[in-house]
């Protein structure tokens, strides 16, 4: 039998044993990882610098967000898009940076709402080989390409599924080839980042953009629930710092600065 004061004091002393471990745990907490597409110019692409890592305007925003809260956030390289996406599913990253919300995305992240920035998916096209775009209905009957993994929002993932033909490639590089050698005849892809690649390849001349967009999507914040550190309160917090962000100029602003970060980048390349 054991006894009272023997019982407190083995409970007391499990208590020590479990502190710093408790205190460890929390302490890895205030550093997370984050990662995204990495041929996303002007919201992400790889550091020339250092490309294990990623720059532009969601991480730009994601280290704001971060030392607003204390915390530490790197943005890596997490692979192409479809793998980074994978990394983060399984928790070994924490968080994707820029990520649009969908039925089954939201059965395996927990997103941070508001979006923190919108953008326009277009219908890219050869100049040379445009034809009558006015509505969805007007891409059945041609083939089309988009990126592995890849979502334009809810609606329009759901028409493409029933009406569309869409064959997916790990990259927008791909894509935009496969375009050009007339193996597809568009491809859906984001605006910006399009005209960005398009500027990279020196495609800017064969390729244009249809309107109107096919879908004009926000970009979230989204946490891996594999994630050690998705827990309620950080959710909370970041949920919170996330709608002051954005009721404010910085997410345009950030945008703006990116998009003159990569001019330049791309200027000093060709030269």
């Amino acid at each position: 039998m054991v006894e009272r004061g023997s019982g407190r004091s083995l409970l007391l002393t499990l208590c020590l044993l479990l502190l710093p471990q408790l205190s460890a745990a929390d302490d890895a907490c205030q550093q997370l990882t984050a990662t995204g597409n990495p041929e996303y110019p002007p919201y992400l692409w790889r550091d020339p610098h250092n490309p294990q890592q990623l720059i532009g305007a969601n991480a730009d925003l994601l280290k704001y967000l971060g030392e607003a809260l204390g915390l530490k956030i790197q943005v890596l390289y997490g692979g192409p898009w479809s793998r980074a996406q994978e990394e983060v599913r399984t928790g070994r990253i924490d968080l994707l940076a820029g990520y649009f919300l969908t039925q089954a995305r939201q059965q395996e992240m927990d997103f941070v709402k508001p979006p923190f920035l919108h953008t326009p998916s277009v219908v890219w096209v050869r100049q040379d080989a445009a034809f009558a775009y006015r509505s969805w209905h007007d891409l059945r009957g041609h083939t089309g390409g988009t990126l592995v993994s890849n979502s334009h929002g809810q609606q329009f993932d759901d028409y493409a599924t029933a009406n569309l033909t869409l064959e997916a490639v790990p990259s927008a590089r791909q894509a935009f080839e496969k375009l050009l050698h007339k193996r597809n005849d568009y491809v859906i892809y984001e605006q910006y980042p399009g005209m960005a690649l398009a500027r990279t390849l020196r495609m800017e001349k064969q390729l244009k953009f249809l309107e109107p967009p096919v879908s004009s999507e926000g970009l979230y914040l989204a946490l891996s629930r594999e994630s050690r550190c998705n827990q309620p309160a950080l959710r909370e917090r970041l949920a919170q710092k996330m709608k002051e962000i954005v009721s404010g100029p910085l997410p345009g602003q950030l945008l703006e600065k990116n998009l003159e970060r990569w001019r330049q980048e791309q200027a000093n390349v060709q030269h």
